[in-house]
């Protein structure tokens, strides 16, 4: 293992030839110290003239201040109200399971933490970005913002920094910089430079304008792209302002359009269309979503995959890093291409198949649930985050509708079990606030609101949900349906402590097959009832045999959710009856899968058992045991509620606090603990698997 220090945080990795902005980053240097001022410092610009690369490399230079992280915070996907405080938490990578407010949840989570926080694209959210900030600089004094946005938050002690287009000897360096990746052989002679600097000139010392400008070297010779800018494009450039409405926001439009419009204008019509349409995506996107979304009308699904190519090439359409098969737009582009979508009078429909391609996506992801394919569903879930809220935002315009109710529903479900709480409980409340005809898609609402409840440690809360989603299953007359539903009335007994009761109600439940959707996960977790309930109750032989029952059913249709939890319970029952082997193996295991459906909370239950193997086992290591207390501290403060609050485990975890303490003595323990606390959350996961 690599002895050099992860330090945590989520910033995309430096693309490189970074240009110019010295002054700048000198600047922001001294105001985002952590022994500097504590108040927000926004840049401030027009579109595509680089606030984001500059946060982002102001951002990476400060981070080694902040042992809690730097994290960036995209705002530009964003659609409803309400939205931020969600978007910093998940960005933060926190399970949170608590159901108050989000804004409070975070101020307590950051209370005492020493991290900086970049919110980008901020023009759209300024009142709520400014109260969040406000809420998290007075009660964090090691917490320091930094925003992106075209208009400044206007709120008491903001620092700003206008960035400016770049001057001329930066903007030509950025363009010679960007055509030697287009064309390997360029050189910046006399004559090119004297061209280049025409163009840069033309372009405003826009960087994004620029950049397009080289990525057109691809098709064109540096000489005929200066004749066409020179010739055509500079005395269309009035043509090109934005003529809109006030509501449209005439002077930031305009601005915009100068900087790329010259782009679109060099577009094929279809490409046109295409950038457009594209414009809908609130986050990446695959070919295959650009062919259902995109296609119609003049622009037929076989074509597409050709046209996303060319705007590739053109840098209109960026590809994703690490998935050749994934594409993205930048913000300003994408804005641009909105404009257009309106004025074709496309949008209202546009979105509509957007919204229905993703409810498609939802749909089958949760009839494939309980299949070995779920692990990539899950994967496929944070891939299309962005445009799968987007899509719930979409329906919920109409929350009474069955195109809300399905939405919303399998989404719901999906969020849950991906670790995405409070996005479900957001959307199901929303819909569930009117009333539905009786039917499946009504069913799958009421389970998945039930079960956040259940998974959030609320059993009070899960319990109207639940008696509901009963009463429907049986008028229904769905078995699978009425045995998933057991969960959902049997978690709030187990969370309470009532053991006895649980396993009562099971004894008494018929045999129902399992099924593959949704229901037959919701089967799997019901059944888990029972070996927990043997767990909380010290029956460790049954813990055995109704384990490993219910293990081997999850392992012969490849689910992984609950086969987690249920490896879990099997190396509890092992520590507790000596068999310390076993029980690292089964731990190790459930980590193992925990991590993968990016269940947070699994992680922490799963390195505390580890922590226990340790302790237990002959020849056990006492220092490596104190650093999973401290990687273990970590995972849970992501989760919000220790222990989820459990008598039981938080004596459990004390106890072992205080044997570790007297086997190695305070000096060690903190020592070899700070560390643990130290890791960021991937690497403390690599240490306990390792």
């Amino acid at each position: 293992m690599s002895s050099e220090k992860t330090l945590p945080g989520n910033l995309p990795p430096d693309p490189g030839g970074f240009v110019g902005r010295q002054h700048e980053l000198g600047w922001l240097a001294e105001k985002l110290a952590p022994s500097g001022e504590r108040r927000p410092v926004t840049l401030v610009g027009v579109g595509g003239v680089g606030k984001t690369r500059l946060a982002l490399r102001a951002a990476e230079r400060a981070g080694a201040a902040y042992p809690d992280g730097v994290w960036l915070v995209e705002l530009s996907p964003l659609r409803a109200e309400g939205q931020v405080p969600l978007a910093v938490m998940e960005a933060l990578r926190l399970a949170d399971r608590t159901a108050g407010p989000v804004a409070q949840a975070l101020c307590a989570w950051v209370r005492d933490k020493r991290l900086l926080l970049v919110l980008d694209t901020c023009e759209h959210l300024l009142a709520e970005c400014a109260a969040l900030i406000a809420d998290l600089l007075a009660v964090a004094p090691g917490v320091r913002v930094l925003v992106t946005s075209r208009e400044p938050l206007d709120m008491p002690g903001e620092r700003t920094l206008e960035v400016a287009p770049l001057r001329k000897p930066d903007a030509t360096a950025l363009f010679a910089q960007r055509a030697v990746t287009v064309t390997p052989g360029f050189v910046l002679d006399a004559t090119a430079r004297r061209q280049v600097g025409d163009l840069c000139r033309i372009l405003d010392g826009i960087p994004l304008a620029i950049e397009l400008a080289a990525a057109r070297l691809s098709s064109h010779s540096l000489d005929q792209l200066h004749a066409l800018l020179g010739d055509r494009l500079r005395s269309r450039f009035d043509v090109l302002a934005w003529e809109g409405t006030a509501e449209q926001g005439a002077p930031r439009h305009g601005t915009l359009r100068t900087a790329i419009g010259w782009s679109h204008e060099l577009c094929a019509p279809l490409e046109r269309l295409l950038w457009a349409r594209l414009s809908v995506f609130a986050g990446s996107f695959t070919r295959r979503a650009a062919e259902w979304v995109c296609a119609g009308g003049p622009l037929p699904a076989d074509q597409i995959e050709n046209l996303l190519l060319r705007l590739t090439r053109q840098s209109v359409v960026l590809r994703h890093p690490a998935d050749s098969d994934r594409f993205r737009l930048l913000d300003t582009v994408r804005e641009y291409g909105a404009d257009w979508l309106r004025e074709l009078g496309e949008g209202k429909a546009v979105r509509r198949r957007h919204r229905d391609h993703y409810r498609r996506f939802a749909r089958e992801a949760c009839s494939d649930w309980n299949t070995g394919r779920q692990v990539a569903w899950c994967e496929r879930v944070f891939a299309e985050q962005a445009d799968l809220r987007a899509a719930v935002d979409c329906a919920l315009e109409d929350p009474g509708s069955r195109v809300a109710l399905e939405t919303a529903g399998s989404i719901g479900f999906l969020w849950r079990h991906c670790g995405m709480l409070r996005d479900a409980q957001l959307a199901l409340d929303r819909v569930l606030a009117v009333e539905h005809e009786p039917g499946e898609g009504l069913l799958l609402a009421l389970w998945s609101r039930a079960a956040v409840a259940v998974t959030q440690g609320h059993p009070e809360a899960a319990v109207p949900w639940a008696e509901r989603c009963m009463a429907l299953a049986r008028e229904l007359g769905d078995p699978a349906a009425i045995d998933a539903t057991g969960y959902v009335t049997l978690g709030p007994l187990v969370l309470t402590g009532r053991t006895a009761a649980t396993i009562k109600a099971l004894s008494d439940l018929p045999f129902v097959p399992v099924v593959s959707d949704w229901r037959g996960s919701g089967q799997l977790q019901m059944r888990a009832m029972r070996p927990l309930a043997h767990l909380m109750s010290g029956a460790y032989a049954e813990v055995d045999e109704s384990a490993a029952e219910l293990r081997a059913l999850c392992a012969g249709s490849g689910e992984l959710w609950t086969g987690a939890f249920v490896d879990a319970f099997i190396a509890d029952a092992d520590l507790a009856q000596g068999r310390t082997v076993a029980a690292l193996d089964h731990a190790r295991a459930a980590l193992a899968g925990h991590r993968l459906m990016h269940n947070t909370a699994g992680v922490a239950f799963g390195i505390d058992a580890l922590v226990a193997a340790e302790i237990g086992g002959e020849g056990g290591d006492g220092r490596r045991a104190a650093r999973l207390l401290g990687i273990s501290r970590r995972a849970w403060e992501r989760v919000g509620k220790e222990q989820f609050s459990l008598p039981g485990r938080v004596a459990a975890r004390e106890a072992r606090e205080r044997l570790l303490r007297d086997r190695l003595g305070d000096q060690a323990y903190e020592e070899a603990y700070a560390r643990g606390m130290a890791m960021a959350y991937d690497e403390g996961v690599d240490y306990a698997l390792s």
